[in-house]
C-alpha cells in the first residue's frame, strides 16, 4: 500500500478510526492516522485494515 498517496491513506484510516470514536476530533484522528503511516508494518497494510489492526486491542477488550 506504500503506491497510495499519504494524504490519501491518512484519510481513509482517519475515516476508519472516526467509525470507532465518533466523538474524538477529525484532527485529531489524522494526527493518529498520520502516526499509524510511520509504523511500515501497518503503512504496507490498506488503511482501513491498518486501523483495525491498530483498534484491535480496544475493540477485543470489549
Amino acid at each position: 500500500m506504500e503506491n497510495v498517496p499519504a494524504t490519501l491513506w491518512i484519510a481513509a484510516c482517519a475515516h476508519r478510526l472516526q467509525q470507532q470514536w465518533h466523538t474524538v476530533d477529525p484532527l485529531e484522528l489524522e494526527d493518529v492516522a498520520r502516526d499509524l503511516r510511520r509504523d511500515a508494518r501497518l503503512r504496507a497494510m490498506p488503511p482501513e485494515a491498518a486501523a483495525m489492526e491498530w483498534l484491535k486491542p480496544i475493540t477485543e477488550a470489549a
